[in-house]
């Protein structure tokens, strides 16, 4: 009984392993991109939020 509620539980972790990776990399994109995007119209959609999150933008 407890090797498989054991191999139940690598198998969740292991199953979070895809999605979590993906949402970091979309999460690392968008920093990269709006954070240091040169587009004047990307600047100006984010410029607020990152000023308040203290994130430099010049």
């Amino acid at each position: 009984m407890v090797t498989n509620s054991a191999a139940a539980a690598a198998s969740v972790s292991a199953s979070k392993i895809i999605p979590l990776s993906m949402s970091a990399l979309l999460g690392l994109f968008m920093v990269g991109f709006v954070g240091f995007s040169h587009l004047e119209v990307v600047h100006n959609a984010a410029h607020d939020t990152r000023h308040s999150l203290a994130f430099p933008c010049h």
